[in-house]
C-alpha cells in the first residue's frame, strides 16, 4: 500500500452555463450563486482571484471560514473529524483540534452560522445537507468513504445544492459564463489561442507543484518524500526557465496557468519551506524569475486584495496537529514585504 499522499477527486462536478433555463440545470444568473472559501486554501484562493479579476463581487457572494480546523462533531467520542468552521468576528479566539493555539476571529470572517447557507456551522454541514437528499445514491461507497469536506464550494441559492467543489472548473465557469454580469468581461484567463498551451502547462504545474508540495508534506515514508521533492524542484526549475524568457507561463498574457502557479508560490517561503519540508531552495533567494513573477501578479490590485498571509499561516501551522502539535506559528520571513521591496527596487532604476 502506497504511503504517498493521494488527492481524491472532487465529487460535485456540475456546470453553470450561459443558456436558457430550460437547457441548463444551473443557468448563469445574477446573485444566484455563492462561494464558500478559506483565504488560506490555495484551491479556493484561485477562485477568489478569478472572481476579483472578472469583477464578479456583486454577482457572486462569498463566505469566508475561520482559518483553523475544528472538530466538526465536537460532542462525539468516536467521530474525530476536524475541518473548516464558520465563525463570527469578535468571538473568542479559537484553539486547534488538539486544544492548542489561540487564533482570533477577525473582521474578514462572515459569521457563524453561515449567513447564506442557513444553519451551517461547519463546511461539513453543507455537504451533509446536500447528501441527505437523493444525490448520495449516485456515488459509490468508495467515493463516499473518501469524501473530503473541502473548499471551495460553489453553492446554488435557488436549489440549495452544491454545484461544484472542483476549483479548476469553478474558475472556468467564472471566466466564461458570467460575462453578462461582469464588470470586467474583457478579462479572459482562457484565451482561445492559448488553450492548448494552458492545458499543457497546467498538467505539470498541478501534479508537480500545486499538489507536489502536499506530497512532500503529507507523505508517510522517506521514499515518498524523496520522490516528491525531486519532482517539485525539477518543475520549479522548469518554471524558472520559462519565466526567464517570458513574462508569464504562456507568453506575455496572464492566464489561468499563472493564477494556478501563483497560488502555490505565494505560500511557498512562508509555509511550505518549513511546514512541508520543501527547504532545498526558496523563492526569495534562489529563483529570481519566480520572484519577479510573484511580484508582478501580487501587485495587481485585484489580486493583492485576495492575499491574506495572516490566514494562510494561521491555517497551515495550527490545523494539522500531527505536523505541529502545539500550533506555534513562525514569525518570518515576511514574503509580502520581499515582494514590495522587489517592486520598489525595480522602480528605482
Amino acid at each position: 500500500m502506497t504511503k504517498a499522499f493521494v488527492r481524491h477527486e472532487p465529487l460535485f462536478r456540475n456546470w453553470v452555463k450561459k443558456l436558457p433555463d430550460s437547457l441548463s440545470a444551473y443557468p448563469a444568473e445574477d446573485k444566484r450563486y455563492h462561494l464558500v472559501v478559506s483565504l488560506a486554501c490555495p484551491w479556493a484562493h484561485r477562485c477568489l482571484m478569478t472572481r476579483s479579476l472578472k469583477g464578479l463581487e456583486d454577482c457572486i457572494s462569498v463566505s469566508i471560514v475561520h482559518p483553523v480546523f475544528a472538530r466538526t462533531k465536537p460532542t462525539s467520542s468516536t467521530d474525530l473529524h476536524a475541518g473548516w468552521q464558520f465563525e463570527t468576528p469578535g468571538n473568542p479566539p479559537v484553539a486547534n483540534s488538539a486544544g492548542f493555539g489561540s487564533i482570533d476571529c477577525d473582521d474578514v470572517l462572515t459569521g457563524k452560522p453561515d449567513p447564506v447557507i442557513s444553519g451551517a456551522i461547519y463546511v461539513r454541514d453543507i455537504y451533509e445537507r446536500h447528501m441527505e437528499r437523493d444525490d448520495h445514491e449516485r456515488f459509490t461507497e468508495e467515493q463516499l468513504a473518501t469524501l473530503k469536506y473541502s473548499v471551495p464550494i460553489l453553492w446554488c441559492k435557488k436549489t440549495q445544492k452544491i454545484v461544484s467543489n472542483e476549483s479548476s472548473e469553478i474558475i472556468r465557469m467564472l471566466n466564461d459564463e458570467f460575462n453578462d454580469f461582469s464588470k470586467c468581461p474583457q478579462v479572459d484567463l482562457f484565451p482561445p489561442h492559448l488553450l492548448n498551451q494552458i492545458e499543457s502547462v497546467n498538467s505539470w504545474v498541478f501534479t508537480d507543484i500545486n499538489n507536489g508540495v502536499y506530497k512532500c508534506g503529507f507523505g508517510k515514508d522517506q521514499h515518498s518524500y524523496d520522490e516528491a521533492i525531486e519532482t517539485l524542484f525539477s518543475s520549479l526549475d522548469r518554471a524558472e526557465n520559462i519565466l526567464s524568457k517570458s513574462k508569464f507561463l504562456c507568453g506575455d498574457t496572464m492566464t489561468a496557468a499563472d493564477i494556478r502557479l501563483f497560488a502555490t508560490l505565494i505560500r511557498f517561503d512562508e509555509v511550505y519551506v518549513v511546514y512541508f519540508k520543501t527547504n532545498c531552495k526558496m523563492i526569495r533567494s534562489d529563483y529570481p524569475n519566480l520572484l519577479r513573477f510573484c511580484s508582478d501578479i501580487y501587485h495587481i490590485p485585484e489580486i493583492k486584495k485576495t492575499v491574506n498571509m495572516k490566514h494562510i499561516k494561521q491555517h497551515y501551522y495550527t490545523s494539522h496537529p500531527t505536523l505541529n502539535y502545539y500550533a506555534i506559528i513562525p514569525k518570518g520571513p515576511d514574503f509580502l514585504k520581499t515582494l514590495d521591496e522587489f517592486k520598489a527596487n525595480r522602480q528605482s532604476f
